[in-house]
């Protein structure tokens, strides 16, 4: 007999950790009807660092820009939701959501008109997360869980 695994359950909206980059408690929300999580990130420059690519991008959340470096992986074209494809950078980096700590790839993206600065995909979410979009910060400790979909 297969038995499944017990995942733990993310709301439609979560804080999350990028410990590699310097980030903490991103605003980000979870959807499942993309496949690559994305980060608002503005590229700056690229550059090599032992034979490895590397990007340096400005990540601004808080009202405050915060300058990263990671390896890129990869330049995709990624097709959003309103159909338009782009080109953006790909990087590798671990993703901490509640106790859950994991790499993700993850694409830097223009989000400065979108709510939340990151967005977490199914990628991610996979065989990692359950989630219940009738809550909100179900794995963000110091919040308090909300019901609904009111932001």
């Amino acid at each position: 007999m297969n038995r499944a695994k017990i995942l733990p359950v993310v709301g439609w909206r979560e804080l999350a950790q990028l410990p590699d980059l310097g980030l903490s408690d991103i605003p980000a929300k979870i959807d499942t009807g993309a496949r690559t999580s994305s980060l608002h990130g503005e590229v700056v420059e690229e550059f090599e660092r032992e034979g490895k690519r590397y990007v340096r991008f400005l990540v601004d959340y808080d009202g405050e820009p915060h300058k990263c470096e990671a390896v890129h992986v990869d330049i995709r074209g990624i097709t959003s939701s309103n159909g338009e494809t782009q080109r953006r950078y790909v990087i590798k980096t671990p993703l901490i959501i509640g106790d859950v700590r994991f790499r993700a790839e993850i694409t830097l993206a223009d989000r400065s008109s979108m709510k939340f600065p990151m967005l977490i995909g199914r990628s991610s979410l996979r065989r990692r997360f359950q989630v219940d979009s009738g809550y909100s910060w179900l794995q963000t400790p110091g919040m308090d869980v909300k019901k609904g979909h009111k932001p």
